[in-house]
């Protein structure tokens, strides 16, 4: 073979291997952001987005942020990130701040949230388990309980739960911000008396027998305020219009995902225990059970979700009841869960 015929005949299968390259998801991937304000199985959906690699197969590469509490949401509203999973109650509160943020997904339609105390506070307070939320709530006086962060959801709900039991959310309780594995640490030497957090850490300390449900979000309490979003997808409201194909890839993976957890037990349960294997399989079958329980079949945002979430808001304190928004529609984007 001459050099001329080498180059007319191997220069363009070269070629045609570089544009294929191009033209593959990981060539032609975006980047994005998304702000995650807890490392819990609340969040399963992302893990398993990320771990099965349903974005990037997408063409999607997605930096995770870890900004514990409100402080997730607050990093897409200054711009620092471009999506953030959250909850209803604090989606509404930033509209009535005048912060326009966009409810893409409602991975979770509960709270997501469940309050427990140490059994020996349970049993030296009398404390029926079968009893009304209003007369479990009753043990919470006094007490001190660890909250993920100040205004976010395992504080509304730790709210919520005391003001049904006729006690003063601010006088009665105290509310002291802690992260996992801090509060487990504590929960444990007795420092604290309880937590209001989500799978798999309620389900961990059921499961030893060293505490007790107070309320439990598997069955939708607080009632009065179900359902509500978590798990919340959201991002500016005006993200969407300049990067449509992002927020097509990002829902499209989360989505996915809410499906592999509601129909695929074995994945689920997988990724779980790639990132909580220090909880034993009981605890992860547990924890799974819960968030399937709460993962709704299609993750839509409707405004009966997002109106909850005001109420939870205002029942709190954290929003007077004249400042709820009149109309939740604005709030919601389900264009692109499909």
């Amino acid at each position: 073979m001459t050099s001329d015929q080498f180059k007319r005949r191997v220069l363009p299968a070269g070629l045609c291997l570089a544009l294929a390259a191009l033209a593959s998801p990981a060539a032609r991937a975006e980047g994005t952001t998304l702000a995650i304000p807890a490392q819990s199985l609340g969040f399963l959906s992302r893990y398993i987005a990320d771990d099965q690699r349903l974005w990037s197969k997408e063409g999607l590469n997605v930096k995770i942020l870890d900004i514990g509490g409100i402080g997730s949401m607050n990093a897409v509203i200054a711009g620092s990130a471009d999506f953030s999973m959250g909850s209803g109650p604090t989606i509404t509160r930033a509209w009535a701040k005048g912060q326009k943020v966009v409810a893409l997904l409602t991975a979770i339609s509960q709270s997501g949230q469940s309050i427990v105390v140490r059994k020996d506070i349970a049993e030296a307070a009398h404390f029926d388990a079968n009893g009304t939320i209003a007369e479990r709530g009753k043990v919470l006086k006094g007490r001190t309980i660890a909250i993920g962060g100040v205004g976010a959801i395992p504080d509304i709900v730790l709210k919520v739960i005391a003001k049904d039991a006729g006690l003063d959310p601010k006088a009665d309780v105290v509310a002291t911000p802690m992260q996992p594995p801090e509060f487990m640490a504590a929960f444990a030497t007795k420092k604290i008396d309880g937590f209001a957090n989500s799978p798999p850490f309620v389900e961990q300390v059921v499961s030893d027998g060293t505490g007790v449900l107070v309320s439990d979000s598997r069955k939708g309490e607080p009632k009065e305020f179900s359902p509500v979003s978590a798990a919340l997808l959201m991002t500016r409201g005006d993200f969407c219009a300049g990067h449509k194909s992002i927020c097509e890839k990002m829902v499209h993976g989360i989505y996915e995902a809410t499906q592999i957890i509601r129909n695929d037990p074995q994945t689920s349960l997988a990724v779980m225990k790639a990132h909580f294997g220090t909880y034993n399989d009981k605890v992860l079958q547990a924890a799974y059970e819960t968030v399937k329980a709460m993962t709704a079949d299609k993750p839509i945002t409707t405004p009966e979700d997002l109106e909850n979430g005001d109420n939870m808001n205002a029942a709190a304190g954290f929003l007077k009841p004249e400042d709820k928004l009149p109309d939740y529609k604005p709030l919601i984007d389900n264009a692109y869960v499909k």
